[in-house]
């Protein structure tokens, strides 16, 4: 065995074969803490009540089926088409393939790939090449020595291959990957959530430019019917059956409903150019078809993942993780700079005064050495920049905590809202049914000539603005559902593009 040995002696004469030794002996050494995935919540719930199993329904209006709460359930990848929304469906489809916030967070995502396998080099020797040629005038009788044939005029060509290793000692090396993998991690999920919040984005665009196609559209008939009324008040004055009073009274009300039309069509064109904004166009490229709520359908159940699985698909919180993984690597970084470095060179080449002669007999050269390089004084600054890392990694664990904190109210948020959107539309419904058979009757009296005009048109006027509280209810149960799929995580996990991106490397 000894005899095998005596080559490898042979080879590492000149080397300081104890510095080799000890680095190959703590190779292993990895300074630093390890990371830990923080446990998920013990909460056994989202709110301080337990939730219905299902809300209420209001039967004959968009958007008044009843949902019921499916605990557990899982969350479907393109959930948008559960409003069963072509248009709405097309829209997003759209979004996400040319939405340029989109396509930054898709180039961040490589930016930070190609770093991490930029940072992988470190782990193999250095190995360069390169070639000097110098013409070169001495003296003669100079001290420097000159070629062999006492030419003071010469040209001296010199090709060189050097080499060098830094072995990781102290885990340095792995630590900074480590790092910067978990910073790759944090990328991918940024770019993920950035993917889940558009398409939230569009739905909730949608819904509220179909509940101002309506409020507009009942506006603009309350404004008619205002006009009519201010008109038979005109003349009831004219022929002494009304004051002067009742007229301004109808002219004030007149003017009111008037000045909130401008507003909803000023929120009407912006969430038009919002929404051809999120699929990538101008504003003077909006498309020309309308959402309406009567489009779309009201998903009638409703996944609630578990709190204990919320942290492992809601990509806020992953990419906090990922920041918290980055953190904890830092330290180890901070850390393993403060201790000594070992270096592993060695250069081989030849001189030659001709091209020709380059690799000839006597012209070849090589060194192999080590150093060793240990930080003794620097005035402090290694020791604050790891007490600094640690400090990161703190302030990076109460931000994980907050991403968390929020993602619970996110959803218990939805939850409380679906709930309560549901008896809002039951009520306003009602209302809504009451002045319509309140309009109904008017319009009979009317034609039979038991009612005057004015109260029919006063009939009219709180149809059309209980009809107003109602657009408002249904679209509130849209909004909110299409919030409860986003709060969940959005199902990015049965996507295989953005799975894909998780688990490349």
């Amino acid at each position: 065995m000894k005899g095998r040995l005596d080559p490898m002696i042979v080879k590492l004469r000149g080397l300081p074969v104890a510095a080799l030794a000890a680095s190959l002996l703590t190779a292993g050494c990895v300074v630093g803490p390890n990371f830990k995935t923080p446990a998920a919540p013990t909460v056994a719930g989202y709110t301080n009540y337990p939730l219905p199993a299902a809300t209420a329904a209001t039967p004959g209006v968009p958007g008044g089926a009843a949902q019921r709460f499916v605990s557990g359930g899982d969350i479907p990848a393109d959930w948008w088409t559960l409003f069963h929304s072509h248009a709405l469906n097309a829209l997003i489809e759209q979004a996400l393939a040319n939405n340029p916030n989109l396509k930054a967070a898709q180039a961040a995502l490589l930016v930070a790939h190609e770093n991490t396998r930029a940072q992988h080099g470190a782990y193999a020797p250095k190995v360069s090449a390169g070639l000097a040629v110098s013409r070169e005038r001495d003296p003669t009788g100079a001290l420097a020595p000159v070629p062999s044939n006492n030419a003071s005029l010469f040209t001296l060509a010199t090709p060189q291959l050097s080499i060098s290793y830094v072995p990781d000692v102290f885990g340095l090396n792995r630590r900074t990957v480590e790092a910067a993998a978990a910073q790759e991690q944090a990328s991918r999920y940024q770019m993920i959530a950035t993917d889940i919040t558009l398409s939230a984005n569009v739905a909730a665009a949608a819904i509220q430019e179909a509940s101002l196609e309506d409020q507009v559209d009942a506006t603009r008939q309350l404004i008619d019917i205002n006009g009519k009324m201010l008109a038979i008040l005109r003349y009831q004055k004219a022929k002494g059956y009304a004051g002067g009073i009742d007229l301004a009274a109808q002219q004030s009300q007149l003017a009111q409903m008037t000045a909130t039309l401008p507003p909803l069509l000023k929120q009407l064109d912006q969430q038009r150019n919002l929404l051809a904004v999120l699929a990538g166009r101008f504003p003077s490229e909006a498309r020309a078809e309308k959402f309406t709520l009567a489009g779309l359908d009201l998903p009638r159940d409703l996944p609630v993942s578990l709190p204990s699985v919320l942290v492992a698909q809601r990509p806020d919180v992953l990419q906090a993780e990922a920041n918290l993984h980055a953190a904890s690597a830092q330290v180890g970084v901070a850390t393993a700079n403060r201790l000594p470095n070992i270096s592993l060179t060695a250069n081989a080449g030849s001189t030659a005064l001709a091209i020709g002669q380059i690799f000839g007999p006597g012209t070849g050269f090589w060194n192999i050495g080590a150093a060793l390089l240990a930080p003794i004084f620097d005035g402090g600054t290694l020791r604050h920049q790891q007490r600094g890392a640690k400090a990161a990694y703190q302030e990076a664990a109460e931000q994980y905590r907050a991403t968390v904190l929020t993602a619970f109210q996110n959803v218990a948020d939805s939850l409380t809202a679906l709930a309560q959107d549901a008896d809002g539309l039951r009520d306003s419904a009602a209302a809504a049914g009451a002045a319509r058979v309140t309009l109904e009757l008017s319009q009979r009296q009317y034609k039979a000539g038991y009612a005057n005009y004015l109260a029919l048109l006063n009939a009219e006027q709180a149809y059309q603005q209980a009809r107003i509280s109602l657009v408002q209810a249904e679209a509130n149960r849209y909004a909110d559902t299409a919030a409860l799929f986003q709060a969940l995580g959005g199902g990015w996990w049965h996507r295989s593009d953005l799975g894909e991106a998780v688990h490349a490397q």
